[in-house]
């Protein structure tokens, strides 16, 4: 008998074991299939959201489980501020993401991580400890000393080098006629020597270079300065620091903190048009920094004097240094700025055609020429495809068409007309004196690059001619822009007055 129950106790043993494990296995299982619904959640919410907000606000985000009794899923945020920005924000849309990757979900709650860091006391003077480095790996939050504030206070303010992107410095930014200014005064901005203006102010339309240039800036100061104190923000992020500053009564702790930096960076400062309180204490921050020899910068889509609802006093501070513009880059820069990315983060092969086809036809930004290239190429070894124009063409449709103004035929001829000094009857007319005939077979040859129109098309829109006459004249330009360096310069420049 006693041998019996204890073979009956180690298989009641063992089977509890096995139950155990088996839980802990679909415990396992589960964890993995909401970390991958996740990230699919999170990928859609940074396209809908923008980089900016996703950065701040959604990917601080740590899952939680779901209780399968009641269906709800806990999202987590480490301080009680983001969390609750983010359920009066975006709760609607967390909701109805979670709930169309899993049905059988019934609730998406927000809270604070139970085990979140209780946050220090604050401490504004403690005699003479020096600061620690931006990039020390800790957070001021902790018992740094001297101006060295938290950096959980306030969400995220004074967070140091932490904001920095390491893949934006100057080594990967790609100058032109565009954006040397900018650059150079960004340069000189972050060098050891005290630069001749401050603040600095990046004036770019979205997507040119001006964020970049801000990061860069950041990364080659505290190269220079290891010990420095740095911070980078937005100016939306820099209200959302003093309204929660000002309702929990910490506006001296703020004011402190804010001041103590070496380098302030601000990206967006269109985004404060209108807050006057929040517009005073920038003013007040920028006379501080400047009178104690501090570096400033800001970037806007927009130069000071476009700024509406903008203070005067705040206006002549933002302008009082330099004014640095980006302009839109041109084909020459565009197609420099594809080569460089290739050459330093890419192994795939990129046919030259492939290129000049990308920094032709996707103008608008550089963000949209550098993410249509990143997905070709990734799309290409994902399917075990070369990279092709045919490939580029299908595959990038929607940035393609979202970047192509609609050029006209007439619109070309007139232009070539115009550069040749040749009669805009010419285009139809029969004559072949070659000083008619080329400047038509370049305007056949750019009808077919710069428009959607098929050969025959373009033939009847030359006076009714044969479509194999069209493409004769395609191919012969594109044979002479190789052997002939003035048919080159003479296509490259028409394609810049046709695309401006």
């Amino acid at each position: 008998m006693a041998v019996s129950s204890a073979k009956n106790l180690r298989s009641k043993t063992a089977a509890a074991k096995g139950k155990a494990y088996g839980a802990a296995m679909d415990e396992d299982r589960e964890a993995l299939d909401l970390a991958a619904d996740w990230a699919d959640i999170s990928q859609g919410l940074r396209k809908d959201l923008g980089h900016q907000l996703h950065s701040q606000w959604i990917k601080p985000i740590q899952l939680g489980t779901i209780c399968k009794e009641s269906g709800t899923l806990d999202l987590f945020l480490p301080t009680e501020f983001s969390a609750n920005w983010v359920a009066d924000r975006f709760s609607d849309r967390l909701s109805l993401a979670w709930k169309i990757a899993r049905p059988d979900l019934r609730q998406v709650r927000i809270s604070v991580h139970p085990g979140r860091r209780q946050l220090p006391e604050l401490r504004l003077g403690n005699g003479g400890e020096p600061r620690p480095p931006a990039n020390d790996g800790t957070r001021f939050g902790r018992d740094t000393g001297s101006g060295a504030l938290g950096g959980d206070e306030f969400g995220g303010l004074g967070q140091g080098t932490i904001g920095l992107d390491p893949s934006l410095t100057f080594v990967t930014f790609v100058t032109g006629s565009a954006n040397v200014l900018a650059c150079n005064a960004a340069q000189r901005m972050a060098a050891t020597e005290t630069p001749q203006f401050s603040p600095l102010y990046l004036k770019a339309a979205t997507g040119q270079g001006k964020t970049h240039l801000l990061h860069a800036i950041g990364h080659s100061y505290l190269g220079a300065h290891p010990r420095a104190r740095i911070f980078y923000c937005s100016a939306e992020r820099f209200m959302v620091e003093f309204v929660q500053a000002l309702r929990q009564n910490q506006m001296i702790e703020f004011k402190a903190r804010l001041r103590g930096f070496d380098l302030l960076l601000v990206d967006d400062i269109q985004f404060i048009i209108g807050k006057a309180s929040a517009q005073e204490e920038l003013l007040y921050t920028i006379d501080a920094l400047l009178a104690e020899g501090k570096r400033l910068v800001f970037a806007a889509d927009r130069a000071p004097q476009a700024l509406d609802g903008v203070e005067p006093r705040l206006l002549s501070r933002l302008s009082m240094g330099l004014v640095a513009d980006i302009q839109p880059a041109d084909i020459e820069l565009r197609r420099s700025i594809l080569e460089h990315r290739l050459a330093r983060f890419s192994p795939a092969e990129v046919p030259a055609d492939v290129i000049e086809f990308l920094a032709r036809t996707i103008n608008r930004n550089v963000r949209e020429l550098v993410g249509g290239l990143n997905k070709l190429i990734a799309y290409a070894q994902l399917t075990g495809q070369e990279v092709s124009l045919q490939l580029a063409e299908e595959q990038l449709t929607d940035i393609l068409s979202a970047n192509r103004r609609r050029i006209t035929i007439d619109e070309i001829q007139r232009t070539v007309c115009q550069f040749y000094c040749v009669d805009r009857t010419e285009m139809s007319s029969k004559r072949r004196a070659r000083s008619v005939v080329r400047p038509r077979q370049v305007a056949m040859y750019l009808a077919k690059v710069l428009t959607p129109r098929s050969y025959p098309e373009i033939g009847r829109k030359f006076g009714g001619r044969d479509h194999s006459t069209v493409i004769h004249a395609v191919r012969l330009i594109e044979d002479l822009r190789q052997r002939d360096a003035d048919m080159d310069g003479d296509v490259r420049s028409l394609l810049r007055q046709l695309e401006s």
